[in-house]
């Protein structure tokens, strides 16, 4: 199964304030991420190309990087995601627009797993993401995304299963 799923927001502010985001994915303040909500997109070193990390169960590496105007990680894990996903920075009419894709061919487990729970966490997460991005520019989000019932009960079940483990999902992850 082929996967397309592109998020995008139009901001305004100048490219170059919103690459400023983009470029510290996986610091220690990240100004892009919503680690208050998620897990913390994490990363073994800088936001460089070879870099490994991911999010919760999601593994990936840093396949290209342009500073300021885009990042491609390739996954790693789960299985059955082939494909990779990126942040772009775009010079839009009144602003800029930030985009994420995301590209895989889902095969084996990814053929339940994507679209019953990794697409609406993935979808939730990346509009928290753009949400944050508008916040930091422009001080307030024009339209909040909201979780639909859906995904509040599977992070619900990722809650309880992750205490099990003691790991709450959007407890903030360390550096490795």
């Amino acid at each position: 199964m082929r996967v397309r799923n592109l998020h995008l927001r139009h901001l305004a502010a100048s490219p170059d304030r919103v690459g400023a985001l983009l470029d510290g994915l996986a610091s220690p303040a990240d100004p892009l991420w919503p680690a208050d909500r998620w897990p913390a997109l994490v990363l073994d070193r800088p936001l460089e190309v070879g870099a490994a990390g991911g999010h919760g169960p999601v593994r990936y590496t840093v396949a290209a990087r342009t500073p300021g105007r885009h990042v491609r990680f390739r996954f790693t894990a789960p299985r059955g995601f082939d494909g990779f996903h990126e942040f772009t920075v775009e010079p839009g009419e009144d602003g800029t627009v930030l985009r994420h894709l995301l590209v895989i061919r889902a095969h084996g487990p990814a053929l339940l797993t994507w679209p019953l729970v990794f697409g609406p966490l993935h979808d939730a997460l990346l509009e928290d993401c753009l949400d944050r991005a508008e916040r930091a520019l422009t001080g307030t989000v024009r339209a909040p995304a909201r979780w639909s019932p859906y995904v509040r009960l599977l992070r619900a079940a990722a809650v309880r299963a992750g205490r099990r483990r003691d790991n709450p999902l959007g407890a903030r992850a360390t550096r490795p």
